[in-house]
């Protein structure tokens, strides 16, 4: 039976790296920097997140926010606390609706924040607004 293996995106290249879990200081089989294996949540481009939904192994759940945007700020820590609690199963990444505009543009966004959860490079779920932390617990579980 083949290990457990948890998965985390490199910030200093941006490779996606499977970890076995428990591992310490894992370093990116890329680039050799370290891993961020804290599961905050990142700010991509839509380049980026391309890239990271169609190579990630574990889901991907997406936030388009905006900085003056009220609710938006108000779900930030709750999607942190996503992150950290399932950090290798899941990866929670930020997308600025202002800066990059592409992506939201081509998923119909309307409105912000939008969460997008992604899982084998599409769509598997989609959410909008501020919600507390057993709405996105739900929302992922199925997924994970």
């Amino acid at each position: 039976m083949p290990l457990a293996t948890h998965a985390f995106r490199c910030p200093s290249c941006g490779g996606i790296n499977r970890v076995t879990p428990g591992r310490s200081d894992p370093k990116c089989g890329r680039c050799h920097q370290p891993l961020a294996t804290s599961g905050q949540p990142v700010s991509l481009s839509d380049a980026e997140l391309s890239h990271l939904v169609q190579n990630s192994p574990v889901p991907v759940l997406v936030d388009f926010y905006a900085d003056w945007c009220g609710p938006c700020r108000s779900l930030s820590p709750i999607l942190a606390e996503l992150g950290a609690r399932h950090k290798g199963e899941l990866i929670v990444v930020k997308v600025d609706t202002e800066r990059h505009q592409r992506t939201a543009g081509q998923l119909g966004v309307s409105g912000i924040p939008a969460v997008f959860l992604y899982k084998g490079g599409r769509v598997v779920d989609q959410a909008a607004g501020l919600r507390p932390l057993p709405a996105w617990e739900q929302m992922i579980s199925a997924h994970l």
